[in-house]
């Protein structure tokens, strides 16, 4: 008898310290039911202490782990952090004395299953490649002059003209004259010049007149070794690592911390005081890694949608997607922004596949920037890339546009009316002489808003306006995605002489320009850019993508011409007006033959100096002629020249030559 109750008390003991040993991981219903936080999840420093915390419901034990570099060596120290009794999924520990520069990552346990380190999602500043994070001073981060520094003026959306650049496209070419060739500091340097002697970098930013720069993604990415910059790599960014920290590629030393972070900072600021606002390209609709990404090393499957069966949905096309309607990716994709824009005085965000977010977290993240301040802008593209389960309605959707506050989308109408779709090559689109298309040059003229004068069952995409104000339409013709404009325009029109392709080239940039709505240039654009044909050139070598000074040179009839529209729609307010009552009042077409598009804009429209305004775009072989109202008219742009004191008077009719756009003001 002894014996068995001997055994009978092993066994309770084992089953007790097996319990012990393996804590019971909390289970939910669905990922809706996990326990949300609310509070600040920022690591916050002070020289006494420091506070780390962790959002993780199902975690069973986090352990904090310290190390004296960015990469290789031993952890110096492991802590474990504490569950909160009052925030159900919440870690915090509070390390006492001054922890700044230690270099750390969490670790989380659930159950037995022991995950690989993480940096944490709200790393605000990271080691060489990302794989560590590090307590830091984020005032000492701040370049000379910061708290001194403002916000260009910006009076109302409508006056934003967006101009997209990759940072070490825009200076990593040899005749860029840049001290720093393909850095955030490369975008800080006055005086540059190419060989010829002509201003690059920030000088041919503000000499082309753009209101805001759009970066392509320039927080930290992981397709790039930033151990090994000295071999050639590239990549356009969307393949995000580290949200809420700068590339470190793009610093001048991706091993210390600090320096991306100031170096960001000193570029922002060197903007901000050339007149010139920034915009971040931002990609929060995947992760750059899936299973290991950071997301799924704090919190398993919570940050990404699943099918009904259970596996990862993909509508992002690069393997997953995430979930911005669960609310912790809401709450975080909204506290990113805010930090990007108060600590780095970002001016607005670019969405990446907007789409496979929710409608709501949209204009949530709309309105808490308006807090922040009223003329941040968002913006992004109106699709995704693959099916989602979030229900259509609910998608940030083009066509779901009229849903949203303040936020715009691109306009993929006009952006292949204009040149042909951007998925046939040789679709030459309205400029090309392609049939058909009046209407939806139209629907990109007055931003997708309503309009009487327009057949929307005729419109190319939607048939059906989808901006309920201008502001909230992307006017454009090329991006990074893509042929370049020029290269789609000889690829589309191969019979086409050299300088028949500069007149296609000045027509589209006339429509992009001249539109309501916001327009948008492609960088390089105005220098006849070109890509070699290569029309995804998002891993493709320098050659490939830089920016040729050359160009500047060569074409700067071109760059000429884009700098007059650029001058004369921001001196003229007719071509910006911010409301659709306004556009429908001051606004109209006239009877036009095919392949052309002729409107006026009346009235002093928007409290312009010009009482109308007539605009026509010939798409046509040869010339056309056009009636004008009764008065005498001044010719102000012709498709060669911009010069809004007059070329020369004209009444009663005018005789538009074939591939042009004429612009004339009554006197």
């Amino acid at each position: 008898m002894n014996d068995i109750l001997k055994t009978l008390l092993l066994l309770a003991c084992s089953v007790c310290w097996l319990t012990a040993c393996s804590p019971s991981v909390p289970k939910y219903e669905s990922y809706m039911d996990y326990p949300t936080y609310e509070g600040n999840l920022w690591p916050e420093y002070t020289p006494t202490q420091t506070v780390f915390k962790l959002w993780s419901p199902t975690a069973t034990a986090i352990d904090l782990h310290f190390y004296k570099n960015g990469e290789g060596d031993q952890a110096e120290e492991t802590l474990s952090m504490s569950k909160s009794d009052n925030h159900p999924g919440l870690w915090t520990l509070e390390v006492e004395g001054d922890q700044l520069g230690r270099f750390y990552t969490f670790q989380v346990h659930i159950g037995d299953k022991i995950l690989d380190e993480t940096p944490g999602i709200y790393a605000q500043a990271v080691g060489v490649n990302g794989q560590r994070a590090q307590v830091v001073d984020l005032a000492k981060t701040n370049p000379e002059g910061w708290n001194a520094d403002k916000r260009p003026l910006l009076a109302r959306p409508n006056d934003i003209i967006l101009y997209e650049l990759h940072v070490r496209d825009f200076t990593i070419a040899e005749n860029s004259g840049s001290k720093y060739p393909g850095k955030f500091l490369g975008l800080t340097e006055e005086g540059t010049k190419s060989p010829d002697g002509l201003s690059t970098g920030i000088d041919h930013i503000k000499a082309l007149g753009v209101t805001h720069v759009h970066l392509l993604p320039s927080f930290d990415y992981r397709s790039v070794d930033e151990s090994k910059l000295n071999e050639p790599q590239y990549n356009w960014g969307y393949d995000p690592l580290n949200y809420n920290v700068p590339e470190g590629s793009y610093s001048t030393n991706p091993y210390d911390p600090t320096v991306r972070i100031r170096e960001f900072k000193k570029m922002v600021q060197a903007f901000h005081k050339a007149g010139i606002r920034v915009i971040l390209d931002v990609v929060y609709n995947h992760t750059g890694k899936t299973e290991d990404s950071n997301f799924n090393l704090e919190s398993p499957g919570y940050y990404y949608r699943h099918t009904q069966d259970g596996q990862l949905s993909d509508a992002s096309a690069c393997g997953n997607e995430t979930a911005s309607d669960h609310p912790m990716m809401r709450k975080y994709i909204i506290e990113s922004c805010k930090y990007w824009a108060k600590e780095y005085h970002l001016d607005g965000f670019r969405f990446d596949l907007m789409a496979v977010h929710d409608v709501k977290t949209m204009n949530e993240l709309s309105a808490e920037l308006k807090n922040i301040n009223p003329t941040l802008f968002v913006y992004g593209e109106g699709w995704n890339a693959g099916t989602s389960p979030l229900p259509k309605e609910q998608q940030a959707l083009k066509v779901n546009t009229v849903k949203l506050t303040d936020v715009a989308a691109f306009s993929d109408d006009i952006r292949d009316a204009v040149k042909g779709s951007v998925f046939v090559e040789k679709e030459s689109g309205f400029i090309g002489g392609q049939k058909g298309l009046e209407e939806s040059i139209k629907f990109g003229i007055v931003g997708a808003t309503q309009h009487d004068s327009i057949d929307y069952q005729k419109v190319n995409y939607s048939k059906a306006p989808w901006a309920n104000k201008p502001s909230q339409c992307i006017n454009y013709v090329s991006c990074h995605d893509n042929n370049t404009l020029y290269d789609k325009l000889k690829m589309a029109n191969p019979n086409a002489s050299e300088a028949t392709i500069e007149q296609l080239d000045r027509l589209a940039a006339t429509i992009v320009l001249t539109s309501q709505g916001i327009p948008f240039l492609h960088a390089g654009s105005e220098m006849l850019r070109t890509k070699g044909g290569e029309h995804n050139s998002y891993n493709k070598p320098d050659a490939v993508n830089e920016i040729n000074w050359s160009w500047k040179k060569d074409h700067a009839s071109v760059l000429k011409y884009y700098e007059g529209l650029i001058a004369m729609r921001k001196h003229h307010p007719a071509f910006r007006m911010p409301t659709t009552a306004m556009i429908q009042e001051n606004l109209q077409f006239m009877e036009a033959p095919a392949s052309v598009v002729a409107y006026q804009i009346k009235n002093y429209a928007n409290h312009d100096e010009w009482k109308n305004i007539m605009v026509i775009f010939n798409a046509k072989q040869h010339a056309q002629e056009m009636p004008l109202p009764k008065g005498n008219w001044s010719l102000v742009a012709d498709g060669k020249q911009v010069k809004e004191k007059g070329i020369k008077r004209i009444n009663r009719k005018v005789n538009v030559p074939a591939h042009s756009a004429y612009i004339l003001r009554q006197l």
